[in-house]
């Protein structure tokens, strides 16, 4: 097996070495196969203990893994939160009972893992995973969430067994790795299904590759809107399964209505789970009340109202358009920059006429796209309002907030890093 050329950080060091140890330590960003990371795991000797619930899909999953923290720890469990990627700080990955894993809490994980893996080479996911689960083990956690990174079978996460597996949605992304139809990239993300354990499909329409792999292994597949679903109403809404209805429910803190799918999964993966892990009424509210997820068109404090989402994908902007319209504001203003290999039509597309002026900028690294392509992907999706050109996010969105009126509304969206910049720009320039 390959092994680093870069020599790990010494004992004691800061999380940044770490961090940029991780960088550097695999030729490639990623690498498909669970054979590395399991010898890794092995010399660990990780084999968890606690309650797994594995969220999968194209979006959603974020939501629905912070849905499921929420829930549980108000329901009295410890509960483990692995998620990616993050915004402003590695730390937001690793949740231990809500809270951030602190820089020394992490140090000491990497430090376990490199001097398990020898000569097996990780990549930063793999590295950052087993660190994390390491953790949750070290927390006596009752039961963790972890997100998967990419696709499904091949990627770290789906190393340990899930307990109750969650699809929420099956969409066209990631296609270089996954395939270029919704059948193969639903194969991929079915895979993290086990046999005997239950199945959440939280997607409407699922392709048939999904159902097929579920009987492959032997998985309970429960299918929203046939097994599961939810029925909202003005002022609360009612999630109800093949085992009864819970009525009058908060709608929950996270905006937009397609986030009561995202709860309603989360609700069903834990109606499989309640003999082992059962959550009252009172939890499923105060959690539907208290749950956050940044970055998820949240809201800035303050007028013109900016909108933050990590929408970067058709389906996601979909979603993000849908509720931004009825968000009230005089004209809509968009904050946007993607990634080169993303479908920057596709996403500019749903907003063609939704946007009355757009603030373009490039994003920094291999993967930035030059100001001129952004251009020309927005003409080729229709857009005929003004489009300006910025050097940078944190420009950009300081010159929307200067052209905009007090009741106008900007949308900030297009990737994790478009977000994690406009965020780093408010805090350090408030307001």
């Amino acid at each position: 097996m390959a092994s680093s050329l870069t020599a790990a950080p010494p004992s004691g060091s800061p999380l940044t070495d770490w961090l940029d140890f991780l960088e550097r330590l695999h030729p490639k960003s990623m690498e498909f196969g669970l054979e590395r990371i399991a010898e890794v795991r092995a010399r660990l000797g990780l084999v968890p203990d606690f309650a797994i619930i594995t969220v999968g899909g194209t979006n959603g999953k974020g939501s629905t893994c912070a849905f499921l923290e929420s829930f549980l720890r108000y329901a009295g469990y410890r509960v483990g939160r692995y998620t990616s990627p993050h915004l402003l700080r590695y730390n937001e990955r690793v949740l231990l009972n809500g809270r951030e894993a602190s820089d020394a809490e992490l140090v000491r994980a990497f430090e376990r893992v490199e001097a398990a893996r020898a000569a097996v080479s990780l990549t930063y996911f793999e590295f950052g995973t087993l660190a994390a689960v390491l953790l949750f083990a070290e927390a006596g956690v009752d039961a963790a969430v972890l997100e998967v990174g990419l696709g499904g079978r091949l990627d770290a996460v789906n190393l340990f067994d899930a307990d109750c597996a969650v699809l929420v949605s099956v969409g066209l992304d990631h296609m270089e790795y996954l395939g270029g139809t919704r059948e193969a990239i639903g194969l991929e993300k079915a895979g993290i299904f086990r046999s005997g354990r239950p199945a959440i499909i939280a997607d409407p329409d699922p392709p048939a590759s999904v159902f097929a792999q579920a009987r492959r292994v032997g998985a309970e597949a429960f299918l929203v809107d046939r097994d599961f679903g939810a029925l909202p109403r003005q002022q609360d809404w009612t999630f109800w399964s093949l085992n009864g209805r819970r009525a009058g429910l908060p709608w929950p803190s996270l905006r937009g209505a397609f986030q009561l799918g995202n709860a309603s999964a989360a609700l069903m993966a834990l109606e499989t789970l309640r003999e082992r892990l059962p959550v009252d009424m009172g939890a499923i509210r105060r959690g539907l009340v208290e749950v956050e997820m940044p970055g998820r068109v949240q809201v800035l404090p303050g007028r013109p109202v900016v909108v933050l989402d990590v929408a970067h994908n058709p389906h996601a902007a979909q979603r993000l358009c849908e509720t931004l319209v009825r968000i009230p504001g005089a004209r809509s203003l968009a904050v946007f920059a993607m990634l080169s290999d993303k479908d920057i039509a596709g996403v500019a597309q749903v907003f063609a006429h939704q946007v009355d002026c757009w603030f373009i900028a490039p994003l920094p690294g291999p993967r930035g796209v030059t100001l001129t392509r952004m251009h020309a992907a927005l003409r080729e999706a229709g857009v005929r309002a003004p489009v300006i050109a910025c050097e940078n996010v944190a420009a950009a969105l300081r010159k929307a907030r200067e052209e905009a009126q007090p009741d106008d509304k900007i949308a900030v969206f297009g990737s994790f890093l478009t977000v994690a910049a406009a965020l780093a720009s408010t805090h350090s320039h408030p307001g």
